[in-house]
């Protein structure tokens, strides 16, 4: 099983994408609000939580995963990893979606010649190394970069470290194969192609997807729309639950 639904009085569809090494859990604070007026799905990636038995493989695979589990005009949210799952599967099946929301995300993870706003690649080898040597260590640095600088960082680090233990850590196959889809994607070329309303959301503070990579995301998908949080890492959804979830709500509508 791949997702699990909280419905509420009756209202339209949202679906929910966790990032890296995660699992639908890390919704956990955001989901008894939307679930008032909406029907909530949580879904999990190949290989993580629930789906820990698919194969993720790379982006193909795990947009097709998700495309199975996306209800017909739901709105599509994805943070991270899941974001750019969810920009893909928006640009591949544009009638698919209501609404596109993009949480911390970036058309590319890594820096190439021509695109500055990301990480350097040898970052992400640096975690899939980590990974073969001190998994756990490897994890641990992970989840303090989502939260670092901001406010109540430590709180917000432990808060998803307790959620990663709910459903537990994917397998090293899985998480090198997300780190590897991270480091090849390069979605700038498909971004024209997201036809849907699109709410892009992004902390300023943000350590593994640059605030310029949002807003270069706002600027060049054609009908979206931008939400700052200005005091927010990787967390936005975490560290500013009410302001995200206002956000959401009213441009879903």
């Amino acid at each position: 099983m791949n997702a699990r639904s909280a419905s509420g009085a009756g209202g339209s569809d949202i679906v929910l994408l966790h990032g890296w090494g995660l699992h639908g859990a890390v919704w956990d604070d955001i989901v008894p609000a939307l679930a008032v007026r909406h029907r909530v799905h949580v879904v999990d990636l190949p290989g993580h939580g629930r789906a820990r038995d698919v194969a993720f493989r790379n982006l193909d695979t795990a947009v097709a995963h998700v495309a199975a589990a996306v209800p017909e005009g739901a709105t599509l949210c994805g943070w991270s990893l899941g974001a750019l799952v969810a920009l893909a599967l928006a640009a591949r099946f544009p009638a698919k979606l209501a609404r596109l929301v993009l949480v911390g995300a970036s058309p590319s993870f890594v820096r190439r010649p021509d695109w500055m706003h990301a990480m350097e690649p040898e970052v992400l080898d640096q975690f899939a190394q980590g990974l073969r040597g001190d998994p756990e260590g490897a994890i641990a640095t992970f989840l303090a970069l989502n939260a670092m600088g901001a406010a109540g960082a430590r709180a917000q680090v432990r808060s998803l470290a307790a959620r990663l233990a709910q459903g537990g850590v994917p397998s090293a196959t899985t998480l090198e194969e997300g780190l590897a889809t991270l480091r090849a994607a390069d979605l700038r070329p498909q971004v024209a192609q997201v036809r849907v309303p699109t709410l892009v959301m992004h902390g300023r503070l943000d350590r593994l997807a640059p605030f310029a990579a949002g807003r270069w995301l706002a600027d060049n998908i054609p009908r979206a729309r931008w939400a700052a949080f200005h005091e927010a890492a990787h967390l936005p959804f975490m560290s500013h639950r009410d302001d995200f979830v206002a956000a959401l709500e009213a441009f879903h509508g």
